[in-house]
């Protein structure tokens, strides 16, 4: 059964006319319907097309007879047809025109001025009642602020997108207090908002949700090495550079500030490392370590009539018969004063030579060189004593067997230096016999500690 709401007013009006008599009725529509001319009837109006944004809060608008609804989106509608069309036919009733048999297609004469239309509605030129466009005439009561919405037959005041009604007024709404428009924040704007990213994000395509820059890849900031995180990015430095206080920039790190045990001679700092040099006469081992160059298997300059001496940072070269008159030499290195000569009589029987060197700055006290005695005569005694070479008091002879002594460091020596040690075996016997042999002990001292 419909309801009165859907029920139609009709306006009869009857037209008398001097020549003829006829019964002209004109239809008017109730809120909701228009006249169809084609069907001769009044159709509903479908709110949902007309009315911007009919229904609020997510809900969708679904048009009814005379009117719409607003249900939830989910709501499934089932439309009887038959209703529709029995609600439409009863919204109002066709026109009805009785002419007389004498003339059954004459026109009413001066239509015009035979018909009248309700408030809100207007003659057209095909002498039916057409809405008058109030928002587009200008005849409404619309504030500045409010947006003019055109009816059937009326017209409506309304805010803007983004406004609400507080009285007669249109008022912001601030989207930032509803459910969560916005990833991150939101700002509200007069009519609208927008969403804006923490430092290290940016809105995606739907102007809502924030994701991750990659900084590496967008713009690498890093001087070396990016490494991208949620929302920042860190700076790393190759081996060797350190990062500034920026973090950003990469400094060179001089490795050989850090620490004076780097190398052993020297450091020389580059660009992203160091490497270790070392003075002449020695050459890098293991990229820290100083080894002496060894310059009598290399790079031998000595005479054939000498021999080559290596010591700690360079070489020397001796004559290979350091004997001096009276004296010849017996064998390598071994001088003798011959007994048939009466000079030898007062001089040492025997000379050897020996070289040795050692590293500047020795630890003291250190034993650096032993002596002994080659030929070891029955019912004999030797002693031991430096001879020369001992001015400063830089040597110590201890005697540790009854045929052999030992050469003791007491004071540091710096180099580079040579110093010649003379040192003496004297041998006795119970008869007398007195002999005595000297060894004469060239020591060189390199220039380092190594």
């Amino acid at each position: 059964m419909l309801t009165a709401m859907f029920l139609a007013a009709l306006i009869l009006i009857t037209v008398h006319s001097q020549e003829t008599e006829e019964t002209i009725t004109y239809t008017q529509c109730t809120d909701g319907y228009e006249w169809d001319p084609v069907r001769q009837r009044c159709k509903d109006i479908d709110e949902c097309e007309i009315v911007p944004d009919a229904c609020k809060g997510g809900m969708k608008c679904v048009n009814h007879y005379g009117g719409y609804l607003c249900l939830p989106r989910t709501a499934q509608i089932i439309v009887n047809e038959r209703e529709e069309a029995a609600a439409e036919s009863t919204s109002g009733r066709n026109n009805v025109i009785r002419r007389t048999p004498a003339d059954p297609h004459r026109a009413p004469p001066n239509p015009t001025h035979q018909i009248q239309c309700a408030a809100g509605y207007e003659q057209s030129d095909h002498n039916v009642c057409q809405d008058i466009d109030e928002c587009a005439t200008g005849a409404h009561n619309c504030r500045a602020d409010q947006v003019c919405v055109n009816l059937r037959g009326s017209f409506s005041c309304q805010c803007p997108p983004g406004y609400q009604k507080r009285g007669d007024q249109c008022v912001d709404i601030d989207e930032c207090t509803l459910p969560p428009y916005c990833h991150h924040r939101c700002v509200n704007t007069p009519g609208s908002y927008y969403c804006q990213c923490n430092a290290g994000f940016q809105l995606a395509s739907n102007n809502h949700t924030c994701v991750d820059i990659n900084e590496c890849d967008a713009n690498n900031p890093c001087a070396q090495q990016c490494y991208n995180i949620l929302g920042s990015f860190i700076c790393q430095c190759n081996p060797g550079f350190e990062l500034s206080s920026d973090r950003i920039n990469c400094e060179d790190t001089d490795e050989c500030r850090t620490s004076s045990y780097i190398c052993q001679y020297q450091c020389v700092n580059e660009p992203g490392k160091f490497s270790c040099v070392c003075p002449e006469g020695y050459q890098v081992v293991g990229g820290r370590t100083c080894q002496d160059i060894n310059e009598c298997e290399t790079t031998n300059e000595c005479r054939e009539d000498e021999i080559c001496w290596n010591y700690h940072g360079g070489f020397r070269c001796y004559p290979r018969n350091p004997c001096q008159e009276p004296y010849v030499l017996t064998s390598e290195n071994r001088c003798v004063c011959p007994v048939s000569n009466a000079i030898c009589r007062e001089l040492p029987y025997s000379v050897v030579y020996k070289y040795m060197s050692i590293r500047s700055d020795r630890t003291v006290p250190s034993d650096i060189f032993q002596i002994q005695a080659t030929t070891i005569y029955p019912n004999t005694i030797n002693t031991f004593r430096i001879k020369s070479g001992n001015e400063n008091g830089e040597f110590y002879l201890r005697q540790t067997s009854a045929v052999s002594a030992m050469l003791v460091l007491v004071k540091s020596l710096s180099g580079p230096r040579e110093h010649i040690v003379d040192l003496e075996m004297l041998t006795v016997n119970s008869l007398n016999y007195r002999t005595s042999s000297v060894l004469r002990l060239t020591i060189i001292v390199g220039p380092y500690a190594f």
